[in-house]
């Protein structure tokens, strides 16, 4: 059965950014929104984003609210921030596969792969 997953890292503190709400849309002509959530202390979401037959190949957006997590540090930051919302959009197309987006953070920057 298929799973999304996600984490994520603060590389400029250099530890898992806790407190950073997730939200997962489907897109296409209409996108929808299908949950929130929320990293734990280990940067990660408690137990899959996406799973059992909700999980269905398509096309999909993680919106990671980094301005939120990034104002929270107590870093000195721009106003505006460089990043406030981050979304990267990608594409399921193994409806058994598990797809692992984290994403590596930090206040002007950041990178995503596909994981494991």
């Amino acid at each position: 059965m298929g799973r999304l997953t996600t984490h994520v890292l603060d590389t400029a503190l250099g530890k898992p950014a806790k407190g950073l709400k997730i939200e997962l849309w489907r897109t296409g002509s209409e996108p929808s929104h299908i949950s929130t959530h929320v990293t734990n202390e280990d940067g990660r979401v408690d137990g899959p984003i996406l799973s059992g037959e909700a999980f269905a190949a398509g096309t999909y957006e993680l919106r990671f609210k980094a301005g939120a997590y990034l104002r929270s540090t107590g870093q000195n930051l721009p106003d505006p921030l460089f990043l406030d919302e981050i979304p990267i959009r990608f594409g399921i197309a193994e409806a058994g596969g598990h797809y692992h987006v984290p994403l590596l953070l930090s206040p002007f920057g950041y990178s995503t792969y596909r994981g494991s």
